[in-house]
């Protein structure tokens, strides 16, 4: 097996790969759940850590300095990840809306790959 080239032989097999616009609905809704509880669940250690920044720091602990990195960096990757998953439900919404006027406007009703397939031999 190569996993940086094709069999010399031609081999490989027929491509498998097949995605539909309820395949591309599904990931997209996903994302968008997934973006929704983590903004939620996500966001739920971050008033008491803060706070606990804040009182460490006010009663001269060196520790309440390093509580409130961690809180800044888990809000940044926090948004990060929300960000992402917006990015990622937005992409697919995006690409099923144009997938369907693609289909309008070549004629809707397209040959199979594999038929088009025959049809090239």
């Amino acid at each position: 097996m190569q996993i940086n080239g094709a069999p010399a032989e031609g081999g490989g097999g027929a491509p498998d790969l097949v995605v539909t616009r309820d395949d591309l609905g599904a990931i997209g809704n996903d994302a968008y759940e997934l973006r929704t509880k983590l903004s939620k669940d996500g966001d739920h250690a971050r008033p008491a850590t803060f706070d606990a920044a804040t009182a460490l720091t006010n009663g001269n602990f060196a520790s309440g300095s390093a509580v409130l990195k961690v809180h800044d960096r888990w809000q940044t990757h926090l948004k990060t990840l929300l960000d992402s998953c917006a990015h990622i439900s937005n992409h697919l919404d995006y690409t099923k809306a144009q997938h369907a006027k693609d289909d309008v406007k070549i004629g809707g009703d397209l040959a199979s790959i594999s038929k088009l397939s025959e049809y090239m031999k």
